[in-house]
């Protein structure tokens, strides 16, 4: 069997930057066991695979050891796919996915905004295993059940965290965002907060870009200025920028995205 792959850099608008995710887009689903093979050979943070069901399609996420609920960056990286390389015509695209069903749609902007549930968030004491772990004191600690929301007091302690990869991986979230608010950090454009994401568990030491995190950063860090529309980036080595609103119990996570390659993969 033959099937085409396309590796996409999602939150960026040029190539090796921002956060690569493989899509495959097919006639009919795969086994588990095949998808997760597959993932595992494109050994990127997520591979995508959508199956088309009428008007809408199936999307599944593996990263290259496990499946995950919910994932910001190769669901961009699909519906970049879609509206560009297989000429799917409508503004809107509908995902039905294990956190429900998910839309997708082209903004005015030229940007594609994705439709995301918002975290529910609770706070969580700050025990040593987590200050051990990520080698830092925070100032607030937040979970939505399973990651872990670590704001820090600056930047730049984001910008040079160091955590312990086998602690982090033994704490009981599949991964741990560290942010802050972007009061002594510069660029254009010019963000609210940073952020940087971590999860070891998930075969993922740092992920570039984390769509899905911010389903837990837009209220936390919304709620903290008063506002219903913030502008992110994801300061790992690639870096990413997402434009964020909140809109009831929904979050909009908007972004650009690259095709960098596409390829035949034979089973």
């Amino acid at each position: 069997m033959e099937f085409t792959v396309y590796q996409v850099d999602s939150f960026s608008n040029r190539p090796f930057a921002g956060n690569p995710a493989a899509v495959l887009v097919l006639e009919r689903s795969l086994d588990e066991e095949t998808m997760r093979n597959i993932a595992a050979e494109m050994n990127l943070s997520e591979t995508a695979f959508a199956v088309r069901d009428g008007d809408r399609f199936g999307l599944r996420w593996f990263t290259p050891t496990t499946e995950v609920a919910l994932c910001g960056h190769a669901t961009l990286a699909t519906a970049h796919v879609l509206f560009n390389h297989l000429g799917y015509s409508a503004d809107t695209l509908y995902f039905d996915t294990l956190s429900g069903e998910l839309r997708t749609r082209k903004a005015d902007t030229g940007l594609i905004e994705m439709d995301f549930p918002t975290a529910t968030l609770t706070p969580v004491s700050a025990t040593n295993e987590i200050i051990d772990a990520i080698s830092a004191r925070p100032l607030a600690l937040m979970t939505d059940g399973t990651k872990l929301l670590v704001e820090l007091d600056s930047a730049r302690k984001v910008c040079n965290l160091n955590p312990d990869m086998d602690r982090l991986r033994k704490l009981p979230y599949m991964g741990v965002c560290c942010c802050a608010l972007a009061n002594d950090y510069v660029a254009d454009p010019q963000p609210d907060f940073v952020s940087r994401f971590f999860a070891p568990a998930s075969g993922i030491p740092e992920d570039p870009v984390t769509g899905s995190a911010h389903t837990l950063l837009m209220p936390h860090f919304g709620n903290k200025l008063g506002r219903k529309t913030l502008q992110a980036r994801q300061i790992s080595a690639r870096g990413g920028d997402l434009h964020l609103e909140q809109k009831g119990d929904r979050v909009l996570i908007a972004g650009t995205a690259v095709t960098v390659m596409k390829a035949s993969l034979y089973l």
